[in-house]
């Protein structure tokens, strides 16, 4: 698998937090140093969350000097921290710029999720995402991504090898659309994987995407992980609606591109997760649930259905509960796993959101964002 090198300066300290195993090896050797020095500072940084080389002790002191003159290790900076009665934790997290963005966990048993944003803002602006309406800013970096799961796990003290893993699941489905911003989404998820780092299995780290279709075709060629396709239509017309991208990769395209990653996966019982967000008398009737079901006939896939969540940029409302019930009853009569998003959180909804958009406009889409996550897992999990 190919990745695209670093470019590191000589006038500006190189961050470290974000640098994938491979991007660490390339630093070194453009240092003058070891290549094998790589894997001791992934592993220091990523599996202890140790920040100053001074305390990197298999290290030698002059490497250290180095180290401390040319590079760092730094996270952004958490601007608020917000615990749930019911055990979700949400970060407001500043990066570069002033700008913010969320991250959340949500606790379920012996599991954490943790979902994670990939950009400030987002520039497919989706008819039915408040993200969207708020335009884009700026990519996040690659440390500014694991920075969010290496925040997350120093929090809980869960750092080192005999520690408890407080996360297990990490989901790309915060602010942003992953595909947009590969090159740093990769970097991350990589060192989301490696054994030196976090460790997570490829089954438990999961990017979702609305069809950027030419980057998802690339994917497989640099990383394996779960899939997760924001679908929300199943014909094109409506769909160009609801996400305007379609209008350059309609869905066929996009169900083709996703259905090739999955056939390069060796583990042959991978399957998508499809995203349907319900909006009432929009995409929730019955004809709605019986075009999806042909759409999916012979894809491997699970369903996740997502009550749409209103905002006060949008004229659309919440499909009812009868009708979020007849549209599941049918996709499960039809021989499809299909759950229900849950709701976690939201006693901190109120508090946060007065922070959240003060800082940036954040306080309706956290919600959103735990509940996805947390739908997301059960579903994945559901069949496993």
């Amino acid at each position: 698998m190919t990745q695209k090198a670093p470019e590191f300066s000589a006038t500006e300290k190189v961050n470290l937090l974000g640098l994938s195993p491979i991007q660490m090896k390339d630093f070194f050797e453009s240092i003058g140093e070891k290549s094998f020095r790589a894997s001791q500072l992934v592993k220091w940084i990523h599996q202890y969350g140790v920040s100053s080389f001074y305390e990197m002790t298999n290290i030698s002191k002059d490497l250290r000097d180095k180290l401390n003159n040319i590079a760092e290790v730094r996270a952004p900076k958490v601007v608020a921290d917000h615990l749930s009665k019911d055990g979700t934790r949400k970060w407001i997290i500043q990066v570069e710029g002033g700008s913010c963005i969320e991250t959340v966990l949500i606790p379920e048993g012996d599991r954490g999720t943790l979902c994670v944003s990939s950009q400030v803002g987002c520039s497919l602006d989706c008819s039915f995402c408040s993200t969207g309406k708020q335009g884009f800013n700026r990519d996040l970096t690659s440390a500014e991504i694991i920075g969010q799961l290496w925040i997350a796990a120093k929090a809980y003290d869960s750092l080192g090898p005999t520690q408890n893993r407080v996360i297990t699941n990490v989901v790309m489905m915060g602010m942003g659309e992953p595909l947009m911003n590969f090159d740093n989404v990769v970097a991350a998820m990589q060192l989301m994987m490696e054994d030196n780092a976090y460790g997570l299995s490829k089954r438990r780290v999961t990017l979702s995407t609305a069809g950027v279709v030419p980057k998802l075709d690339q994917l497989a060629d640099h990383v394996d992980v779960s899939l997760a396709i924001s679908l929300h239509a199943a014909n094109d017309e409506l769909r160009n609606e609801l996400v305007p991208i379609n209008r350059k990769y309609p869905i066929a395209k996009l169900m083709d591109s996703a259905q090739n990653y999955i056939a390069r996966m060796p583990d042959l019982r991978r399957k998508l997760t499809i995203e349907y967000t319900l909006i009432d008398q929009v995409n929730d009737r019955m004809e709605h649930a019986e075009e999806l079901a042909k759409l999916l006939e012979g894809v491997p896939c699970k369903i996740n259905l997502i009550p749409f969540n209103p905002f006060p940029l949008s004229d659309y409302q919440r499909a009812s509960g009868n009708a979020i019930k007849r549209f599941q009853d049918y996709l499960i009569g039809e021989g499809f796993t299909t759950t229900v998003r849950t709701t976690r959180g939201e006693d901190i909804d109120a508090a946060c959101g007065q922070l959240a958009g003060a800082v940036n406009d954040l306080t309706r889409r956290s919600q959103r964002y735990r509940d996805r996550a947390e739908s997301v897992v059960k579903i994945m999990e559901a069949s496993s």
